[in-house]
This record gives C-alpha cells, sequence and structure tokens, in this order.
C-alpha cells in the first residue's frame, strides 16, 4: 500500500473515532448512557450503543458536509447490518424482554454540535 493512501486511510480512522467520541458525549448531554463503542458482531459492527430508561439506541455515526449527506450515507445494506447486529446483540442481553430498540443517526457536521436523529430509519 502506498504512503499516501496509508495516510489517507489512518486520517479516516482517526477522524471516525474523532466523530464516535462526540457523538457519545452529545448523547450523554441528553441523558443517555452509553453502553458500547464500535461493538463488534460477526455480523457487522455497531458505532454506539446508548440507553435512555427501557429504550436502547442503536447509533450510526456519519461525518459528512449535510445532514442530507450523512442520512444518505447509511445505505439500505448498511442498515440491514447494524439491524442483523443489534439483533445479536439484544439476544445477549438478560432484560431484552423489557427493552425497546431504535436505530439512531449522529451527524458529525462541521463546526456545529452533533445532530441526533433519533428513529433514523425502521429495523
Amino acid at each position: 500500500m502506498s504512503e499516501a493512501r496509508l495516510a489517507k486511510r489512518r486520517a479516516g480512522f482517526l477522524r471516525g473515532h474523532r466523530g464516535e467520541w462526540l457523538a457519545a458525549w452529545a448523547l450523554r448531554m441528553k441523558g443517555y448512557r452509553i453502553l458500547a463503542v464500535r461493538h463488534r458482531t460477526k455480523l457487522g459492527e455497531i458505532d454506539l450503543i446508548a440507553r435512555r430508561g427501557s429504550t436502547v439506541a442503536v447509533v450510526e455515526v456519519k461525518a459528512r458536509s449535510t445532514l442530507a449527506a450523512a442520512m444518505d450515507a447509511v445505505s439500505p445494506a448498511a442498515q440491514r447490518r447494524i439491524c442483523n447486529a443489534a439483533d445479536l446483540w439484544l439476544a445477549k442481553q438478560r432484560d431484552a424482554a423489557r427493552l425497546s430498540l431504535r436505530f439512531d443517526l449522529v451527524a458529525i457536521l462541521p463546526r456545529r454540535w452533533p445532530v441526533h436523529v433519533p428513529d433514523a430509519w425502521r429495523g
């Protein structure tokens, strides 16, 4: 892999970590408890899992120039992958029957506070 390509991948990786950190703090300030960051399953990765009361938010974090671009960046295939990974996570929870699952998006936009979009899609 070329040095320039490696540097670009590294920058994207760091931007992703920074975006997830900002999203987690924005959700904490809204009263959510962060249960997992970059939760990996055999079916895919979930950026954030947050809980407030009996609601569990499975959160996809996207850093884009606009909210519309962030929403469009979560393709139907990505939504299915995230839903399947969330089902695996939920199956391992002792109180799964009491929890309601929701799929949210947090958009990291330039020079703005992260935008939280609850119920961004249906699982």
